[in-house]
């Protein structure tokens, strides 16, 4: 009995080969067969917007091909990705090979290794028609929207211009953004810096000023700020007040496609389209030594925070083994997704989290090591502990000759922390700008005297928001 499987791409073909026996015939439809011709709008209007479909020009050959190869099969199985496009694929290609819709020949699999491929195999569906029509509403909405507008953009505006459903959105959150900034007026503003040593230490600590006696102070002018410096010549400085606490950071969630768009822009330096086609090859996989052919990632495109207690087990078990037991949580964490999610497949995960990057490496172009770097250390981080970090706050009591014998004083603030248990952090970061050293405070307490080494006033002004980057924009969207 001779089987059928059509997938898109012939990488992920020659993948899935290796997992079936000699009776598959795994073949790759390489994307769309069909398609909303680009030569007229290509859409009914007065027909309830029905699409005119054609075959995609170029492909009629391989249709050819595929309508053969299912002549001779005894079942054909569909195998595209698991989304709204692959969905779409499903439904053309049963369409063209004459496939009844009522019949179970869907075949689904969030990721790509021996275990998912056989169970998705033994287990097909029927093809999900409210996906390839939301599918099909978005690309005649883009069609309608592209070639309607397009035109009048072009003779109204700037030869050559376009118009489109998601890209004129984000030409306006451009022109809204770069209107802000036009109009953005500077302010000034000052602010009075000093360094400090403490009894207990030789090593200066940065401390900032905050305001006197009445309260708190902006200082808006240089003048202000050079009253201030003449209140404080030869002030005697002491610890007027020291906090302690505990602060616990909690890891972030596993990616979905947009925070990995948006870490691998920030991160890395790629753009959304290459940190997709990266995430694409992954996700097809390859030979790696010791696990053999397999899928590196589960499917890259989702809005889900969701994760297998299966691969919830094996990542824990993981960290347990390589970091020891103090590295889990007491109860595991679950991120809650948003109402709107689809949360038709997992958070972007590692399929198997025992191979770690340094083992990939030898399998992976330089941009696949970097890109599948993020991703598992991401998700391994959102299964661990907490970071745990003492802090402290203190203020300063800074009383100058011209204050001495009178109530008036000038105060200035440190705050810093020192890690008790890294947690979380061990594997992964989130961005930040702050340098460690400089969260780091002596030992201290109330009533010291601490020697000034620098007095520095500086000059600032309040900036325009920020352009956005494709990351920025991305979230935005």
């Amino acid at each position: 009995m001779s089987k059928l499987v059509i997938v898109e791409s012939p990488h992920k073909a020659t993948m899935i080969k290796k997992y079936l026996g000699k009776s598959y015939d795994v073949t790759a439809s390489v994307g769309h067969i069909r398609d909303l011709p680009a030569a007229k709008l290509s859409v009914d209007i007065k027909n309830d917007f029905a699409p005119k479909y054609a075959i995609v020009k170029g492909k009629e050959k391989l249709v050819k091909e595929l309508k053969e190869k299912a002549a001779n099969a005894d079942e054909i199985l569909l195998a595209t990705d698991p989304d709204r496009e692959g969905e779409a694929i499903s439904w053309h290609l049963a369409t063209v090979l004459g496939l009844p819709l009522d019949e179970k020949n869907r075949v689904k699999f969030n990721e790509i290794n021996e275990n998912a491929v056989k169970k998705g195999i033994a287990s097909p569906e029927k093809i999900d028609m409210d996906l390839v029509d939301a599918q099909q509403a978005r690309r005649i909405l883009d069609r309608l929207v592209g070639y309607k507008l397009s035109p009048f953009v072009s003779q109204k505006i700037h030869r050559g211009l376009s118009a489109g459903r998601v890209q004129s959105v984000a030409v306006r959150l451009v022109v809204d953004r770069e209107e802000e900034i036009r109009k953005f007026v500077p302010e000034e503003y000052w602010s009075l810096d000093a360094k400090f040593t403490a009894p207990s230490s030789k090593k200066a600590f940065k401390a900032a000023f905050t305001g006197d006696e009445t309260g708190k102070i902006k200082l808006k002018t240089k003048e202000e700020t050079d009253a201030i410096l003449a209140r404080l010549q030869d002030a005697e400085y002491s610890v007027s007040s020291v906090k302690k606490g505990t602060r616990r950071r909690s890891p972030a969630p596993p990616f979905t496609t947009s925070t990995m768009q948006q870490d691998a822009s920030r991160k890395l330096g790629f753009q959304a389209k290459r940190t997709m086609k990266i995430a694409q090859e992954l996700y097809e996989g390859m030979e790696v030594e010791g696990f053999g052919a397999t899928g590196l990632i589960t499917y890259m495109r989702t809005d889900s925070l969701r994760i297998s207690e299966e691969a919830r087990q094996e990542g824990n078990a993981f960290i347990e083994e390589n970091y020891g037991k103090q590295y889990l949580p007491e109860k595991p964490r679950y991120f809650k997704t948003k109402a709107s999610a689809q949360d038709g497949h997992e958070a972007i995960r590692p399929t198997v989290p025992a191979i770690t990057p340094e083992i990939a490496k030898k399998s992976l172009t330089p941009e696949q090591f970097k890109l599948y770097s993020l991703i598992w250390k991401r998700f391994m981080a959102s299964l661990m502990s907490n970071c745990i970090q003492d802090t402290v706050k203190i203020e300063i009591k800074a009383v100058g000759e011209s204050d001495k014998n009178t109530d008036r004083y000038c105060t200035f603030n440190a705050s810093g922390y020192t890690v008790r248990f890294d947690g979380y952090t061990r594997l992964y970061e989130a961005a930040t700008d702050e340098d460690e050293d400089e969260g780091k405070l002596p030992e201290i307490k109330a009533g010291d005297a601490l020697k000034l080494k620098e007095m520095l006033g500086n000059q600032h002004f309040t900036q325009p928001p920020a352009r956005y980057t494709e990351g920025s924009l991305i979230k935005m969207l």
